[in-house]
């Protein structure tokens, strides 16, 4: 699939950002918590959702709420979802974190 030009350009200035770069791997491996961010990357919930809203409004994200709690996963329908593929297959796989927070039982702590 094609992706526009001021498409791609959005979303690798979002990915240029460790962070958010960090979080699209980790929700390619799999749906993830607020919660579970502020755990893994030793962060203010108010900053991980910043990083997430910005990935949200340009719809690389897609949230659901859970009573008072809201995950996010990659949006697989996202214009540019087989750009971020073809990124991320070239960096170090995010499972090993998710491993280790479910080893340390803080894995979707909040329901």
């Amino acid at each position: 699939m094609t992706v526009q030009i001021e498409t791609a350009t959005k979303v690798l200035k979002l990915l240029g950002d460790k962070t958010r770069l960090t979080m699209m791997s980790l929700l390619m491996e799999d749906e993830c918590c607020v919660c579970e961010f502020v755990s893994l990357f030793d962060m203010s919930q108010p900053s991980v959702s910043q990083h997430l809203r910005k990935l949200r409004d340009i719809g690389l994200v897609l949230e659901e709420r859970r009573g008072q709690w809201i995950f996010y996963r990659a949006n697989a329908n996202h214009e540019a979802y087989e750009l971020m593929v073809s990124l991320l297959k070239h960096l170090p796989s995010q499972k090993e974190k998710l491993h280790d927070l479910e080893q340390k039982g803080l894995r979707v702590c909040c329901e």
